[in-house]
């Protein structure tokens, strides 16, 4: 740890320092992002930078450098800024410059009036982004990421140590009962920031959908795409290569936060003067409260560095391009073959005996979205697991392995209530001029399970016949149209949908397995529950390594393998023209691709592909079996 860190506890010294230095040039913002950089380079530095997602707000120290793992959930107009401005004292006449970036409100000392007519004034443009915790992220990676953060801490933040291994999930009956909160931490500091004002604290809710905000106007909505969502949402402000960023990218971003109560006064300030004289200000009251929130429930984040991530599990490198992480892979895939047999076993065991369901349940596991050719996507595949027990607690155990085995994942219940009441699609809110989220906004490579043994015999209304058609045009475009009142925009997405049904599913699949139970246990909960305990946390760890690694290999098909597969599909078309179709084939190829990266091998083989064709002449036998019991099509 370096000494009294300033960077961290006080950015703004060392933004002022490089100001003073470099003023007129223009060189000064590109040096406070290097220097930035640097620093966040050193020794795993980046853990000793307090992270939003595990630490409550108002423990946090304002003007302090915070980072946060979040989705952009909307972006809103951009806005102007003084970048540079200049105060003048009207006594002396001394004038001094002063930054504006990475300020919500400009400062000016006690004897300073702001000059609006010097010519030193730069005006910029920043562009404000909405950010929600990625959704549906699984529990062990944030207990993955605040462990990596706590033992790094850095004691001269002005929350005190033992709550930083409070997460908001625990936090949240101290926000509820701001007096236990009071009591707890009167006596937690003699810096004037450790000081968190009562009244403040007060006005703190719970982390959940709705904050009432301190006006008491109508509680604020918080925008999540999924129920039940915790976290806090930010007003991110993004200064350089924002056109890089669209809405649900998953970003980190390292900025200074801003929680002044200033911006609510000024807010409730600018509502009640807009209420007077209409025509004075364009924005909508409703729209000055959705983007203009109090500080102390919707932080801003003023962005020194930001990246796009290409994955959330903790447990590998954040690039994988680098060097040390090229030895990582490679040390990881020498051992990946127990680590295949490892997990073929668990999801087996899980999938009540069933080795050709597991088997496909792994394809599907790290499968992904690779190319795009014209509006198809390739590398979807969407699994429909039938022969699911009805209303049984097994869907739901299913669930909860793969939410212990991927960073980001969501279950569906597909009942008649929820496809007439949710709101699946995300749309336009012209009065609040922003973009309100549905369920089916997630990030990439989120795992959504689409339970349909849940579905019971009703009439679907107009939103639900929306909604089933929202979630069949995922599944088969991998896009989501939003919907914008006068016209829809599409929104392409990487989403793994795995469906669980008793017969064949009503929405489309790329592949259909009938499950064969080989065990029926007498009591399901304790069996599926016995899994999971039985499971060490080392083995769960390369599991979850494995899934989120595979995913992001390059693979490719040699002319001499295309060659022999074109020649092999020609041959089976001559045996059988009519069972065998140009989908068999495509659905053939992709088993064979994920079956190869499976087996950590990045190019098709002769021995992967008459692989992949076994598996798929089980699954269809097993399928024709299941339709001569049933005497009609699953």
């Amino acid at each position: 740890m370096p000494c009294v860190a300033d960077w961290l506890n006080n950015p703004f010294s060392i933004v002022q320092g490089i100001f003073a230095q470099n003023v007129p040039n223009s060189d000064w913002e590109k040096k406070v992002t290097e220097y930035f950089k640097e620093k966040l380079k050193e020794n795993n530095a980046t853990n000793w930078v307090p992270s939003l997602n595990d630490v409550p707000v108002h423990y946090l120290k304002p003007n302090s450098l915070v980072k946060f793992r979040c989705m952009v959930q909307d972006m809103f107009d951009p806005e102007f800024y003084m970048g540079v401005y200049e105060t003048v004292d009207p006594n002396t006449n001394a004038r001094v410059l002063h930054f504006g970036k990475y300020r919500d409100v400009a400062e000016c000392g006690p004897q300073q009036e702001i000059d609006l007519n010097s010519t030193q004034t730069v005006t910029s443009e920043r562009q404000t982004f909405y950010c929600v915790p990625v959704p549906g992220e699984s529990a062990w990676v944030k207990e993955a990421y605040i462990s990596a953060n706590q033992a790094r801490v850095s004691p001269s933040t002005s929350y005190t140590p033992s709550r930083h291994k409070r997460s908001y999930e625990e936090d949240e009956d101290m926000d509820l009962h701001p007096s236990k909160q009071k009591e707890q931490h009167m006596g937690s500091g003699g810096d004037i920031h450790g000081c968190v004002e009562p009244k403040r604290l007060e006005t703190e809710a719970s982390a959940g959908h709705h904050l009432i905000s301190p006006n008491c106007s109508p509680p604020l909505d918080l925008n999540f795409p999924l129920p039940g969502e915790k976290g806090p949402a930010c007003l991110v402000k993004v200064y350089e290569s924002w056109d890089s960023f669209k809405v649900n990218d998953v970003l980190e971003v390292y900025g200074i936060l801003s929680v002044d109560p200033v911006l609510s006064i000024v807010n409730n300030e600018e509502r009640d003067s807009s209420a007077l004289d209409p025509m004075e200000c364009m924005d909508t009251a409703e729209e000055q409260r959705v983007h203009s929130p109090p500080a102390s429930l919707v932080p801003r984040i003023h962005v020194i560095l930001a990246q796009k991530l290409q994955h959330i599990n903790p447990l590998l490198p954040a690039c994988l391009n680098e060097e040390e992480s090229k030895t990582f892979v490679s040390n990881f895939m020498s051992e990946l073959s127990p680590v295949r047999a490892e997990l073929l076993g668990f999801l087996t065991h899980a999938l009540l005996g069933d080795s050709l369901a597991a088997e496909y349940l792994i394809l599907h596991l790290i499968s992904t979205v690779y190319a795009r050719r014209d509006v198809l996507p390739l590398g979807k595949f969407t699994v429909n697991l039938s022969g699911c027990p009805r209303n049984s607690i097994f869907t739901e155990h299913i669930y909860r392995i793969i939410q212990q085995l991927v960073p980001a994942s969501y279950r569906l219940q597909m009942t008649i209530e929820n496809m007439n009441h949710s709101r699946f699609i995300p749309h336009k809110d012209y009065a609040a001029n922003r973009l309100v989220s549905g369920v089916l906004q997630l990030a990439s490579n989120t795992s959504l399970v689409v339970d349909e043994t849940q579905l019971e015999q009703g009439q679907l209304d107009t939103t639900g016949v929306h909604n089933v058609t929202a979630l069949g045009n995922l599944i088969t475009w991998q896009k989501v149209d939003y919907d914008f009142s006068y016209h829809q925009m599409e929104f392409p997405c990487n989403i793994n949908v795995l469906i669980t049904s008793e017969g064949r599913s009503l929405l489309p699949s790329d592949c259909q397995v009938h499950l064969q139970p080989q065990i029926i246990p007498p009591n399901m909960e304790e069996y599926m529950n016995s899994l999971l305990t039985a499971v060490l946390p080392s083995v769960l760890n390369k599991f979850r390594i494995y899934l989120s690694l595979l995913r992001l290999l390059d693979y490719s098909i040699s002319d001499e393998v295309t060659k022999a597969v074109e020649e092999d599909f020609v041959e089976m078309r001559k045996n059988d023209p009519e069972s065998i179709t140009a989908d068999d084939l495509h659905r053939t190829l992709l088993v064979a691709r994920f079956l190869s990266l499976s087996a950590g091998q990045t190019t098709l083989s002769r021995e992967r592909w008459l692989r992949a064709k076994q598996l798929e002449a089980l699954r269809k036998a097993r399928l024709q079996q299941q339709t001569c019991v049933n005497g009609n099509e699953l």
